[in-house]
């Protein structure tokens, strides 16, 4: 079911959220991450922390055994408990969980590292409510594709970017075992899109949307049929070239 303008959250550039056109690359390409993890989430407890629009927690709760999504944004949560009842919903910081110790199998953080100030102290309490065995699933934008030739990001939402090394020396500097370090690419379609539209189909949404109020822009019908029809099946990830990927997939264990 598509989610009309009504029913969806804010569009703000922050947060991505299915059923709609105009997000539909961006909401692909993370849902592609959501997919190649979740095997790691076959019947856990799974926490989504920072589960956004709940998209994600939505397709966890199809494998894992229970899932507990929580945000920060009290709108956001309301959002998710309504669309997504398969799911627990919690407000909370991210840098205080409202969990015990030892109390969950999975952290799933997709697409939020990079918004948190304290990172640290984000990773040191995903630590102390996974049990021992437990897995982190990391997802963020890759630094060197996302923002080249600066160490500030230009996403305003962003405080701090991350590098497959970088984040490999957090994760491990907070405690962890780092099991998988992935990136996502292009695949065959979305490639053939990049050299249909002078060599970036992202270029060429931004070249739309840059000046306008999100959701205002006015996008050409064919570069917006195209970006429509992209599917999570039109990204690949894998541990080849990761310094060249585009968002960065991780997943790291306590041990």
């Amino acid at each position: 079911m598509s989610t009309s303008r009504a029913e969806a959250l804010h569009l703000t550039g922050e947060r991505t959220v299915p059923g709609i056109a105009e997000e539909n690359y961006w909401f692909r390409r993370h849902e592609a991450a959501y997919h190649a993890l979740l095997p790691w989430c076959a019947g856990a407890v799974v926490l989504e922390a920072g589960c956004g629009e709940g998209y994600g927690a939505g397709l966890i709760a199809s494998t894992a055994k229970a899932v507990l999504a929580l945000d920060y944004d009290q709108p956001t949560t309301e959002h998710v408990a309504r669309r997504y009842p398969q799911v627990w919903t919690a407000r909370g910081n991210l840098v205080r969980l409202p969990l015990r110790d030892g109390s969950v199998d999975v952290v799933a953080n997709f697409q939020v590292i990079e918004h948190l100030w304290d990172q640290g102290a984000f990773l040191a309490e995903c630590l102390r409510v996974l049990r021992p065995g437990g897995r982190l699933l990391v997802t963020t934008p890759n630094r060197i594709t996302f923002t080249p030739d600066s160490d500030t990001p230009l996403n305003p939402f962003h405080t701090r970017e991350l590098a497959a090394d970088e984040l490999d020396s957090l994760l491990r500097e907070a405690g962890f075992a780092v099991e998988l370090m992935h990136g996502l690419h292009h695949g065959p379609g979305v490639r053939e899109l990049d050299a249909r539209y002078g060599g970036s189909i992202i270029d060429a949404q931004l070249e739309v949307v840059m000046g306008h109020l999100p959701g205002q822009a006015p996008w050409p019908p064919e570069l917006l049929a195209d970006v429509a029809a992209i599917r999570a099946s039109d990204f690949e990830i894998h541990g080849e070239r990761v310094d060249e990927s585009l968002d960065l997939v991780a997943v790291a264990v306590r041990p």
